[in-house]
C-alpha cells in the first residue's frame, strides 16, 4: 500500500508537468528552491556545534518546535501541500482506513519539500549529537521527529477538512491565519523594540519551557545520547503512535460525513453600492466582483493580509530605532498597494469553468478591455478608501499627519501600475484555482509553481514600473506623489490595451487553464 500510493503521488506529479512547458519550469524552479532550502539549513544547523553546548540544546529545540508548528500551520495556510491528498476523493475506493492512513502517510512524505524537511532535521544530529550513541539515538529521533510533524499536519487537515470546505469554516480560518500571521511578527516586533532581557537568557527560558514537549524530547535525546536519551525517544515515539491513532479516528469520521459545502443555499442579494456603478459589460461585471470580494473567502484572504503585513510595517517603523520622514508613512501604504494589486495577477482564475458566460459576451479586444476594466474597477472601489485609511494611520503613527497626502497619491499610483501589470500576465498566465480547498489555497493541485511564479512576476515587474514614483517620495520628494495616480492610471491603461490584444486571441487557451478539474 505504501508503495502503491507512492506510486500514485509521483504519476500525479508527473503527468500534470506531460506537455505544460510552464509547469516544467515551475517544478524545475521549486526542485531548484527545496534543494537550496534543504542544503542551506542543513548547513547553518550543523553550525550550531560552535556554540556552547547549552546553547546548541536550546536553539535546536526550537528549531525543532518550529518545524511542528510549520508543518501544523503551513498546510492550512498555503497553497500546494498535499492537495492532492484529499481524503474524500478516496472515500469510494475499497480501502480500510489503516490502509488510507499509511498510504496517504507515505504519499504525504513524498516531494521535495518534505524530504528538504528531513535534510534540515538531520543538522540537528550534526549539531547536538555528542559520540556514536548521540548520532545513533539522533537518527531515530530525527525520524520521529519528522513522522511528528507528518502526522500532527495530517490530524489537524483531516479534522478540520470538513469544515474548511464551508465557506463560514474559511473565513474562521482567514481570521485564525491573520493572528498566526502577527505571531510570526512577534520576535522581529521584540528585536525594533529592544528586547526586554538579557537574549541568551531568554532562549534559556525557551528551551526550559519547551523541554517536555515533543520537539524538546527530540532535540533533548540527540543532545544527551544516553539512557535519558532513550527514555525522550521512548516518549516521543509514544506521543507520534497517539497521534497516528488520532488521525485514524479523525480520517474514519470524515470519510463518512455528508460534505458540508455543498449543503445550504442563501441568496444573493444585489448591494447598495451596484446602483453607482456605470451601465453595461464594465457595471456588470464591477458588480459581480465585488460579490466575490464579499462571500468568497479566498477574495478576502489578500485584502487580510495587505492590512495586517502594512499594520506590522507601521508598528516596526514607528519604533525608536526605525527609519523617520515621509518613508515611515509611504513605505507601509505602497507595500498595501502592491500586496493588493497582485491580486489582479489571476484576475480570471476565480471564475472557473463559470468565465465561459464572460467569454461569450467578448466578440473583440475592445470587450477583453471593458471586462478587465470592470475587474480594476471593482478592485478600485475597495482598495482606494482602504489605502488611505492606511496612509491617514501610517501618517499619524509616523508623527506627521501631512505626510497621509503623498502616501496616499503614491500608494494609488502603485495600485495602478499593479494592476496594468496584473492584466497582462492574467492573459499570458493563466491558471485555476481550487473549488473546495481551504481559502489559502492559491492555484490547483500541481499549479503552485506556476501561481508563484505568476506571483513573483508581478511582484518583480510592478515594482520595477512603480519605481519612478515610489523611489523619491521613499527618500522625501512628497511632491512626486502628484505625479503618481496620473501614472498609475497610464500603466493600468497601457496594460489593459495590451491585455486585450494578446488575450483576446488566447481566449480558448484562458478559458481552458482556469477551468481544469481540481
Amino acid at each position: 500500500m505504501t508503495t502503491l500510493f507512492v506510486r500514485l503521488k509521483l504519476r500525479l506529479i508527473l503527468g500534470n508537468l506531460r506537455g505544460d512547458l510552464i509547469k516544467q519550469v515551475g517544478f524545475a524552479f521549486s526542485l531548484l528552491a527545496a534543494l537550496a532550502f534543504a542544503l542551506g539549513g542543513f548547513v547553518l544547523f550543523s553550525l550550531l556545534r560552535l556554540a556552547s553546548p547549552d546553547v546548541a540544546l536550546n536553539v535546536g529545540i526550537v528549531v525543532f518546535t518550529l518545524f511542528a508548528l510549520g508543518w501544523a500551520v503551513i498546510p492550512l495556510v498555503i497553497f500546494g501541500v498535499d492537495e492532492t491528498l484529499d481524503p474524500s476523493r478516496l472515500a469510494l475506493f475499497p480501502l480500510t482506513t489503516r490502509q488510507l492512513a499509511v498510504g496517504m502517510s507515505a504519499a504525504s512524505a513524498t516531494g521535495p519539500w518534505p524530504l528538504a524537511s528531513l535534510v534540515i532535521l538531520a543538522g540537528g544530529v550534526a549539531a547536538l549529537a555528542d559520540g556514536v550513541g548521540g548520532v545513533l539515538i539522533g537518527l531515530v529521533a530525527v525520524v520521529l521527529q519528522f513522522a511528528l510533524c507528518l502526522v500532527t499536519s495530517r490530524v489537524l487537515t483531516t479534522a478540520l477538512s470538513g469544515a474548511l470546505r464551508s465557506r463560514r469554516g474559511r473565513d474562521v480560518l482567514a481570521v485564525a491565519a491573520v493572528g498566526v500571521l502577527l505571531l510570526s511578527q512577534l520576535p522581529n516586533l521584540l528585536l525594533n523594540r529592544g528586547l526586554p532581557g538579557d537574549p541568551e537568557a531568554l532562549l534559556s527560558s525557551a528551551g526550559a519551557v519547551l523541554r517536555w514537549t515533543p520537539p524538546g524530547l527530540a532535540a533533548h535525546a540527540i543532545a544527551d545520547g544516553g539512557l535519558v536519551g532513550v527514555a525522550d525517544v521512548v516518549v516521543l515515539a509514544g506521543v507520534v503512535a497517539l497521534l497516528a491513532w488520532l488521525w485514524i479516528v479523525a480520517l474514519r469520521r470524515a470519510l463518512v460525513m455528508p460534505d458540508v459545502s455543498n449543503q445550504g443555499g442563501g441568496s444573493v442579494r444585489r448591494s447598495w453600492i451596484d446602483r453607482f456603478l456605470p451601465q453595461g459589460m464594465l457595471g456588470g461585471v464591477a458588480a459581480k466582483e465585488l460579490k466575490y470580494a464579499r462571500r468568497e473567502p479566498r477574495g478576502r484572504v489578500t485584502w487580510f493580509t495587505a492590512i495586517v503585513v502594512s499594520g506590522i510595517i507601521m508598528f516596526t517603523l514607528s519604533g525608536d530605532n526605525g527609519p523617520v520622514g515621509l518613508f515611515s508613512a509611504a513605505g507601509p501604504a505602497c507595500l498595501a498597494a502592491l500586496m493588493i494589486g497582485i491580486q489582479a495577477c489571476n484576475s480570471f482564475g476565480i471564475d472557473g469553468r463559470s468565465l465561459w458566460m464572460n467569454a461569450v459576451a467578448i466578440s473583440s479586444e475592445r470587450d477583453l478591455r471593458t471586462d478587465l476594466a470592470g475587474r480594476h474597477l471593482a478592485m478600485a472601489v475597495i482598495a482606494v478608501p482602504l489605502l488611505g485609511v492606511i496612509s491617514v494611520v501610517a501618517a499619524l503613527l509616523a508623527g506627521n499627519a501631512a505626510w497621509a497626502v503623498p502616501a496616499a497619491l503614491t500608494a494609488w499610483g502603485v495600485l495602478g501600475v499593479a494592476l496594468g501589470v496584473g492584466a497582462v500576465i492574467s492573459v499570458v498566465l493563466p491558471y485555476t484555482l481550487p473549488e473546495r480547498l481551504n481559502a489559502f489555497s492559491g492555484a490547483a493541485p500541481g499549479q503552485g509553481p506556476l501561481a508563484f511564479g505568476s506571483a513573483f512576476a508581478g511582484f518583480s515587474a510592478t515594482s520595477a514600473a512603480a519605481l519612478p514614483i515610489v523611489l523619491p517620495v521613499l527618500l522625501g520628494y512628497g511632491w512626486v506623489g502628484v505625479l503618481a495616480v496620473p501614472y498609475g492610471l497610464a500603466v493600468a491603461w497601457a496594460g489593459r490595451r495590451l491585455a486585450g490584444l494578446v488575450g483576446f486571441a488566447r481566449l480558448p487557451s484562458i478559458l481552458a487553464a482556469v477551468s481544469r478539474a481540481t
